[in-house]
């Protein structure tokens, strides 16, 4: 009989060791839905050691309210907790991709692109695999805090005396720290309040993105080019190929970090060597970029439209529409309009807006040599297959929007250039050898990238470029913060290219800097400034 006790003692003791372990898990859950900062702020173990307020109020309701009302309230408390753990979570995300928190009211619609760009990586199979991974998880972790809530509920009916005793010792000291800010750590008050605030704050976000949507609307229709007559647009440009280049995540940190700047600013101080060489000046200065991290087409946008498009509910908006773009603007000005987009690799209905006679992505480009899944073509292919199809026709003059994304994320090794008349279709880069990744981590890569683009560019104005060129090229966003670092900013270099110095005259009220690095002292334009000053400058 001895042994059968034993084994009951011990099942006993297992069972009430799994029981502690689960009340202790429900406890830290439970305590990040209420602790765990919101709003990019850093997780340490400092902000467990505060004093939530909701916990308090929450544990003298139970206590007060009676069974049926009890087990319902629980259950309604755990899921909105769960629902809070689960949007801090993606705003981490947000956070580092795009430096910003989470928008209920337009970040849905962000969810089509994000599971594109992991198709792209892991196969569209893989990507819905882990949507569905995504979804279960999201789904049984809501679950969870719903369990772990009415738990610690039942466990503080049951010990109702310590309970009530607690709860009145630790709200006396809240009240106490509440009154006197003490702070347990810089920017962590004892008496906490944080899912009270977020949920505050996420209310008060939402119905401010609508009401902005709202004004935005109103902003659409205020444009004082919108009726110009074509022959009154872009007067000092008659005759000139026009070529507007993104580069992508060429942001302020490329020409500023000191990891980073070394390598691009001496590919930019060359180039304006060589470029003034062969004839040209150039001017650049900064722009702010609407977003960061990635979202490029809504940077796309705000410079073609000359609105700020800082979320997707403003860019589907804008793109329903009638807005004037640069590329319309010089459309109804008799250019040939030109949009070439390599990372598109579907159907984009919403080019249609941009007005382009042209369009070139991954299905008609004609590229046959290697590519990855974000860096699709080299931009050495891009600009040179656009040069042959559009620029030694009869089709001039011509303006075009280059996108060029050899320098997207995740800053794969970028091949060698190759004489621009070996560039064919693409084959000779599978031929050549495959280039080595970057020994010196993510910013040595991006380093590389960056100054990978910016040098073909050069090489481009130099080997095509002729007195009819204007090139500018641009960043369309800084890249993420594995790379800048926290609060970088979303400033990103821009440049104008000419050999007619006629052109940069245009424009000499600017105040923009010599050359193609903008210094630390160049000005700052909000990247929607730029439509309306180029169409005056140019008009």
């Amino acid at each position: 009989m001895e042994p059968a006790s034993t084994a009951r003692r011990d099942s006993a003791e297992s069972r009430r060791i799994a029981s502690r372990a689960i009340t202790a898990a429900a406890c830290l859950l439970v305590a990040f839905a209420l602790l765990a900062p919101s709003a990019g702020g850093r997780i340490t173990l400092w902000s467990f050691t505060r004093i939530p307020v909701e916990a308090l109020a929450g544990v003298a309701v139970v206590l007060l309210m009676r069974a049926r009302g009890r087990r319902v309230l629980a259950a309604v408390a755990g899921v909105t907790l769960g629902l809070v753990v689960l949007v801090k979570i993606v705003d981490m995300g947000f956070y580092v991709a795009f430096d910003r928190p989470f928008h209920p009211a337009f970040d849905g619609s962000s969810l089509g692109p994000a599971v594109d760009l992991l198709a792209s990586a892991v196969g569209r199979a893989g990507a819905i695999v882990v949507v569905l991974l995504a979804g279960v998880l999201a789904v049984a972790l809501v679950a969870a805090a719903a369990a772990a809530v009415v738990r610690l509920t039942r466990l503080a009916v049951e010990h109702r005396p310590t309970a009530a005793r607690a709860t009145a010792v630790l709200g006396l000291v809240w009240i106490v720290c509440a009154v006197s800010g003490v702070q347990i750590a810089q920017g962590e008050p004892v008496a906490a309040r944080d899912a009270v605030a977020f949920g505050y704050d996420r209310v008060q976000q939402v119905r401010a993105d609508f009401r902005d949507h709202r004004q935005f609307v109103g902003a659409l229709a205020d444009d004082d080019f919108q009726q110009r007559q074509g022959d009154e647009l872009l007067t000092a440009l008659r005759g000139k190929n026009v070529v507007i280049a993104f580069v992508e995540s060429y942001g302020r940190v490329a020409v500023e970090h000191p990891d980073i700047a070394p390598q691009v600013n001496g590919v930019l101080t060359e180039g304006t060597r060589g470029l003034r060489t062969a004839g040209f000046g150039s001017r650049s200065a900064f722009l702010t970029s609407p977003t960061a991290g990635g979202a490029s087409w809504l940077a796309h946008a705000t410079l073609q439209s000359g609105l700020w498009i800082d979320n997707q509910l403003r860019y589907n908006t804008l793109v329903a529409g009638d807005r004037l773009t640069l590329s319309g603007a010089f459309h109804h000005a008799g250019w040939r309009t030109v949009g070439v987009v390599p990372a598109n690799t579907e159907d984009w209905p919403e080019g249609d807006f941009y007005g382009f006679d042209a369009y070139y992505d991954v299905g008609n480009a004609g590229y046959r040599g290697p590519s990855s899944p974000f860096a699709t073509m080299p931009d050495q292919y891009t600009l040179a297959t656009f040069h042959h199809q559009e620029l030694t026709s009869e089709n001039v003059p011509v303006m075009a929007e280059i996108d060029l994304v050899s320098s997207h994320w995740p800053w794969d090794p970028v091949p060698e250039p190759v004489a621009w008349a070996d560039v064919g279709d693409g084959s000779v880069f599978a031929e050549a050898p495959a280039p080595s990744p970057s020994p010196g981590g993510v910013r040595a890569a991006y380093a590389d990238s960056i100054a990978y683009s910016l040098r073909t560019l050069v090489s481009y104005a130099q080997t095509y470029g002729d007195d009819d060129l204007v090139l500018i090229f641009l960043g369309d966003h800084q890249p993420a913060s594995m790379v800048t670092g926290r609060q970088a900013g979303r400033d990103v270099p821009i440049t104008i290219v000419a050999r007619d110095t006629a052109v940069l005259d245009q424009i000499s009220g600017w105040g923009w800097q010599d050359g193609l690095l903008p210094g630390s002292d160049a000005p700052v334009w909000p990247m929607h400034a730029f439509r309306d000053r180029f169409l005056t400058a140019f008009g």
